[in-house]
């Protein structure tokens, strides 16, 4: 009995400390913050009841991340009184302590919900990133000009993907709306932005934040381009440099190569008294944009080689239809427009030129000037030993001619013929033109002469008589299908009886089922 009370009182006594141990913990985990997950979401999102994100205590120390350069926050933009994409951002930041951290083979892609994957900014060669956080904004936002950077293809809210690569591989990303591993969607009518918690490395909705940018200090420092400018014009530096491409317009296009595509050009021409800088200027063609860098010079010309600067970007030769070229301003505007359509000639240019009144023309020319102004050549230059035929525009061998070299007054030696042929007299008077018929100024033809309308002060009589000749027309032709009629009758009587004498036999026995049908009906109805 004593070892069953001494298990009795061992068990009760082990009871209570389990009891309130459990009591511990539990107070412990009600003093938590609550931290509100989506159930296929692997990141914090936004409570429904909330406004505001409530996190989990942070750990002491902060997550250590795989790269030097990580995604830090992005923002699709929303609609703000009828404007589309004010706000719309992708923020970057770097890891490491570099105030001149190297951004060279790094690129930014976007991919939409239907998996089309765009490039949206690519640093080329000797690009710095000076402060902490790096700033891009689309380029179509209001907020362009508050950017490190500008990027042409707009996000979506509902879906999609922005992957930061590094030498076309993979070294971060964030998604959302589609996917297990992604945030859910965005909401216009709760504006939020996604933004990386550093302590533990994960994206949450959040609202109402501000990515840093100073004016004073960009966090961006483009290479200047690799051309030099002349002594006498100003360089990047210089205050009298301009980034507005607005100054800028189509001048000249070569598409119709001879041997290869890296002969097409597209060239620019800055009508401006200074020089422009491209950096964030850019063509698009074929619904694709391709950035331009470097600077022209204040009344210069500049030639773009698409093959040189994009492997992927070649002109149609000679389109079936016709083809536009646009050039976009630093805010992605429409600044010049160029149309080349069908009927390009190899080796030549569709370059503009002006006339004598000062109107505006594009023509084809066979002097191709890249980089020039240009210059107007209808015809081919021809080789040693030929000359041009200007009827057909081809080069024609020079026939010599061992009679005679010199033509005698009033003639002329044909060089295609080698003969010598007569000089046309343009200063001779015309003959004169025949009886009725006078000289037409502008073609320099006879014409006859027009008769004046001499009753037109006349009033018009209608005549109401009718003609004999038309009554008598008219009765012959009643005579002859008279005739005929009667002649049908008389050949094909016996035919004519028999089908009457059915037609009458058929509509009898219809009578008769009709009468029948009745006096069943009145047979069948109830008294």
């Amino acid at each position: 009995m004593k070892k069953i009370l001494y298990h009795f009182r061992i068990s009760l006594l082990l009871g209570a400390i389990i009891f309130s141990t459990n009591c511990r913990i539990f107070a412990v985990n009600t003093n938590k913050p609550r931290l509100t997950q989506d159930a296929t979401q692997s990141s914090p999102t936004i409570d429904d009841q909330d406004d505001n994100l409530i996190l989990p205590d942070q750990p002491s120390n902060k997550f250590e991340f795989g790269t030097d350069l990580i995604i830090k926050a992005v923002n699709p933009g929303y609609t703000v009184d009828g404007t589309q994409n004010v706000g719309e951002f992708i923020e970057l930041q770097k890891n490491i302590d570099n105030s001149n951290f190297s951004l060279a083979g790094y690129g930014i892609h976007y991919t939409n919900s239907s998996g089309k994957s765009t490039l949206l900014l690519d640093f080329s060669e000797g690009s710095l990133m000076t402060g902490e956080t790096l700033l891009m904004r689309f380029a179509r936002s209001p907020d362009s000009d508050r950017a490190d950077a500008t990027y042409m293809t707009t996000l979506a809210m509902t879906t999609g993907r922005v992957e930061l690569t590094y030498r076309d591989e993979v070294v971060d990303w964030v998604c959302w709306g589609g996917g297990d591993d992604c945030l859910t969607s965005f909401k216009s009518a709760k504006p939020t932005t996604l933004l990386r918690d550093l302590q533990n490395g994960l994206f949450a909705h959040v609202a109402d934040y501000e990515p840093s940018f100073n004016p004073t200090r960009p966090s961006l420092t483009i290479p200047p381009p690799p051309e030099t400018l002349p002594d006498d014009k100003p360089s990047h530096d210089s205050p009298e440099a301009t980034a507005r491409c607005y100054e800028l317009e189509f001048s000249e296009i070569l598409t119709y190569y001879a041997n290869d595509k890296t002969e097409q050009f597209i060239e620019l021409y800055n009508r401006s008294d200074t020089t422009v800088i491209m950096d964030q200027c850019a063509l698009r063609y074929k619904k694709k944009t391709y950035y331009l860098s470097g600077a022209i010079a204040a009344d210069g010309y500049y030639a773009y080689y698409p093959m040189h600067h994009s492997p992927s970007f070649t002109l149609t030769k000679n389109p079936n239809s016709s083809n536009t070229i646009e050039l976009l301003d630093a805010n992605g505007s429409t600044i010049d427009t160029l149309v080349y359509n069908h009927g390009q000639k190899k080796s030549t240019s569709y370059a503009k030129f002006y006339t004598s009144g000062a109107e505006e023309v594009w023509d084809l020319t066979y002097a191709t000037t890249p980089g020039n102004a240009n210059i107007y050549q209808e015809f081919r230059t021809c080789p040693s030993g030929k000359t041009i035929n200007p009827e057909t525009g081809n080069c024609v061998k020079i026939t010599s001619s061992s009679k005679a070299t010199v033509c005698p007054e009033g003639k002329y030696l044909n060089p295609l013929t080698g003969r010598c042929k007569k000089i046309s007299e343009d200063s001779s008077t015309p003959k004169p033109c025949a009886a009725g018929y006078e000289r037409n100024p502008e073609t320099n033809r006879c014409r006859k002469i027009k008769s004046d309308n001499n009753g037109a002060n006349y009033a018009l009589i209608p005549n109401t008589s009718s003609s004999q000749s038309t009554f008598i027309a008219v009765g012959v032709v009643i005579l002859i299908i008279s005739l005929g009629l009667i002649y049908i009758i008389l050949q094909f009587r016996r035919d004519i009886a028999r089908t009457a004498r059915k037609a009458i036999q058929r509509l009898n026995h219809v009578r008769k089922d009709l009468v029948a049908r009745r006096i069943r009906f009145h047979r069948n109805q109830k008294p």
